[in-house]
């Protein structure tokens, strides 16, 4: 079986070879399971391999990781380029960081005899065939954290369940982040399914949780007048620049962090030439301009949660066009009011609760204007979303604590 995974995933590599060839990847040893031995873990510490695709599942997985530290040997795992360094960033000084191999047969017995875990948990998804099967034939069991099927993919793993059927009944668990996602891995035939809730709603830090110098120093290097309101838009596309650029006043300040380093130079050629960019803060013309700057670009990585902290109101991007939205949390966990628009699919639970809550507001595009103009006005109705917000945030924290339970259950049973 692992034979017949190997020939599609060459297929497909060869039929799709022009659009990722033109992407630029590195640690391709990595990815075919070249990586050094791992050496074996303090006595009485079972190995966890603890998988994050990317960016976004590492952040979310952070309370967990704080909660297994102490008692369990812990591998983090990813597969992106940007999401290597942004473990190494988070996990590097305290755990092993690796990169996740490719799902061909020799590169996954590579990589689980480099590794050797005891168990292995993957964030939100993440089943791919032939590691599933690797680690059944070890004894190794899997389980799923913050798991969520999306009612996107959902119909689709449901016409293969023939055929992928069995990767889901073969996990130990999954703790799933709602009702709806547990419905459906139950509907897959996962043999065990707890509702557990998001971890990103722990993950996601406060205001006195961030030090204050990296405020400071954000606002200083982008010139950020803090007596003036600020709005911040997150997660940006191409096509929200020239919505953000008709929407917000000129008179208002505005930091736009692009979601991909791709649409950097698309944000400063939409907001012009005294917009100023975080990673050239000392532009002359920007700071010689005849008028305070209003326009300024997030054009580093790592920095949205503190360009939150900075905020007035938060535009929550890729959710004004055809894409499927982002992350809400992190700017209400900062007390700040969120606008988001209509397409905000893979986020439908963080939104339904921060809405219902009071602490957010979904607005069409054509609706964005005003709304912003309304809120910025509007202090009152600032502070009352904003204490929804605090609110909402706390009342869902907890799921890192009761995930850290399960997987120590696992452990026990996995562990010599």
């Amino acid at each position: 079986m692992g034979l017949a995974f190997d020939l599609i995933y060459l297929l497909v590599a060869a039929v799709t070879y022009p659009a990722w060839s033109q992407k630029a990847r590195g640690g391709w040893a990595e990815r075919f399971g070249r990586i050094d031995p791992l050496p074996p873990p303090p006595p009485g510490r079972p190995r966890l391999l603890l998988h994050a695709v990317s960016v976004g599942e590492l952040n979310a997985i952070r309370p967990l990781v704080a909660e297994l530290a102490t008692d369990v040997d812990l591998v983090i795992s990813t597969t992106t380029d940007t999401g290597i360094e942004r473990a190494r960033t988070l996990f590097g000084d305290a755990h092993h960081v690796v990169r996740y191999p490719l799902d061909a047969t020799f590169a996954v017995r590579r990589f689980l005899d480099a590794v050797h875990p005891h168990a292995v948990a993957l964030a939100e998804l993440e089943l791919w065939p032939n590691f599933v099967r690797a680690a059944r034939a070890r004894s190794i069991p899997v389980c799923i954290v913050n798991g969520r099927l999306s009612g996107r993919s959902f119909p689709r793993y449901r016409r293969f369940r023939i055929a992928i059927g069995s990767l889901f009944r073969s996990l130990r668990f999954a703790a799933a982040q709602d009702e709806t996602y547990a419905v459906r891995f139950t509907a897959m035939g996962t043999p065990r399914v707890e509702v557990a809730g998001s971890m990103k709603w722990d993950a996601a830090r406060s205001r006195d949780d961030l030090p204050l110098s990296e405020t400071d120093e954000l606002a200083t290097a982008l010139a950020i007048d803090r007596t003036r309101p600020v709005i911040v838009a997150g997660s940006t596309t191409p096509d929200e620049h020239d919505l953000l650029a008709a929407a917000v006043p000129p008179d208002v300040q505005l930091i736009v962090a692009p979601r991909q380093p791709a649409w950097f130079d698309h944000a400063a050629e939409t907001f012009g030439p005294d917009a100023i960019r975080r990673s050239q803060p000392h532009t002359p013309h920007a700071h010689h301009a005849e008028r305070a700057p209003t326009r300024f670009i997030l054009d580093t990585l790592g920095e949205l949660e503190t360009a939150y902290a900075l905020a007035d109101l938060a535009i929550v991007g890729r959710s004004f066009g055809d894409l499927f939205g982002s992350d809400p949390i992190q700017p209400a966990a900062m007390g700040v009011p969120v606008l988001i628009g209509p397409a905000h699919a893979n986020f439908d639970q963080p939104v339904r609760a921060l809405r219902d809550a009071g602490g957010l507001r979904v607005v069409a595009p054509d609706e964005l204007a005003s709304a912003a103009h309304d809120l910025i006005a509007n202090e009152h109705t600032q502070h009352d979303m904003s204490s929804a917000c605090l609110r909402c945030v706390a009342a869902h924290r907890g799921a890192a604590a009761r995930q850290a339970a399960l997987i120590q259950d696992m452990l026990r049973d996995a562990a010599p």
